[in-house]
């Protein structure tokens, strides 16, 4: 499996996935950002979800997705929501 599963939050389904819509390092999630590629896995995956959001974020953060600020959870969830619409 790919660098991806080193990053805190992700594990290897998550990784699985990113591949398959063309983020394959973690250089690339952090270029890419976790707004932009849980968009891009939202259109290949409709069941993902706010958690998957948080969970990227935290990766590029280098911190679990549980001690993201109340700030950045509410504009992701806010993001999440937006893309709902």
């Amino acid at each position: 499996m790919s660098e991806l599963t080193a990053m805190i939050n992700i594990g290897t389904e998550m990784a699985r996935k990113l591949e398959s819509i063309g983020i394959d390092s973690s250089e690339c999630l952090i270029t890419t950002g976790s707004k932009q590629a849980f968009m891009k896995l939202k259109q290949k995956y409709p069941k993902v979800c706010l958690v998957h959001l948080y969970a990227l974020e935290g990766a590029i953060q280098n911190k679990e997705f549980n001690n993201l600020s109340e700030t950045k959870k509410k504009e992701l969830k806010e993001f999440s929501d937006f893309l709902k619409c």
